[in-house]
């Protein structure tokens, strides 16, 4: 996936250089756009609906699946929150309220700062989003909290808060056999690729909590699958190749350090003592004592 960054940062012919408001896209056609696609995702979602059946054999199929790779159980994350209510309640709330008002702020502060970077990340994630929608249709998935064989708890509905209705035929707002791929996973890994590539200093590294507390949120409460973060990052992957990077900042090279001047003579010093006559810069020979 990081391949594909620098691939695309080879692509880029455009000299680096300080951002500035020229090449920044109208506002006003950026909150359209990215509105617009939305909504054709959100209705998108909808289509998957009423394949429960389908949604249910799949889960079988992906659990099946963990298990043949030897993936670590879903429960095991789970376990950890079911420790205390305030930890699993924390997650919960994590869930509901991060996702989307992160994804928010990370455009916003990329429109404002680094235009360019903006320009490629909303490209990214409508990619993203876009080749996440078309499996959301074709390949419906009840989450594993729906699945009895996994044996976990919908902690959501237990503990709260909830951002789901208590059954899927009620919930008018999401597609709750929308797992795969994990949204929630993918946003959060483009989040902190991008600001990586878009700041300076060796602690923009740390971006990458936030996608690793992501997938223990989403496994933990038992919305998302271990294969549901993994098929989002390979389709991250793949758009990320696909889709030109701006070239990432740099630190500015230093100033050379003024050379030290030779230490000569005066050009005065040395003319004058160029024009002296030779009497006055060669001594007298001495006289011999037999000459006297």
């Amino acid at each position: 996936m990081f391949a594909g960054i620098t691939t695309g940062a080879r692509r880029q012919t455009r000299p680096a250089g300080p951002e500035t408001t020229a090449s920044r896209p109208p506002l006003v056609r950026e909150l359209l756009l990215v509105t617009a696609l939305f909504l054709v995702y959100k209705f998108g979602r909808q289509l998957a609906n009423g394949h429960e059946a389908r949604a249910f054999d799949n889960a079988d199929r992906v659990w099946s699946w963990e298990r043949a790779l030897h993936l670590p159980g879903e429960g095991s994350v789970q376990h950890l929150l079911l420790h205390g209510d305030t930890l699993v309640k924390a997650a919960n709330t994590f869930y509901a309220t991060v996702h989307f008002p992160a994804t928010v702020a990370f455009l916003v502060y990329l429109y404002l700062r680094r235009p360019s970077h903006y320009l490629w990340s909303r490209r990214v994630l409508a990619g993203l989003t876009a080749a996440a929608l078309v499996l959301h249709i074709t390949v419906p998935l009840a989450p594993p909290r729906m699945l009895t064989t996994a044996g976990l708890v919908d902690t959501a509905q237990v503990y709260g808060p909830s951002v789901y209705a208590a059954t899927p035929d009620n919930d008018a707002m999401a597609n709750q056999f929308a797992a795969m791929p994990s949204l929630h996973f993918g946003w959060a890994l483009m989040i902190a690729i991008g600001l990586i590539m878009a700041t300076r200093g060796r602690w923009r590294w740390l971006w990458l909590l936030h996608p690793a507390l992501t997938l223990l949120v989403v496994v933990g409460t038992a919305n998302h699958y271990w294969l549901d973060a993994i098929v989002a990052t390979a389709l991250l992957g793949a758009v990320l190749y696909f889709v030109p990077a701006p070239r990432r900042l740099t630190k500015l090279p230093a100033a050379p350090k003024p050379l030290r001047q030779a230490s000569h003579p005066a050009p005065e010093a040395t003319l004058a003592s160029q024009q002296a006559p030779t009497s006055a810069r060669t001594p007298a020979p001495q006289l011999s004592e037999a000459v006297r």
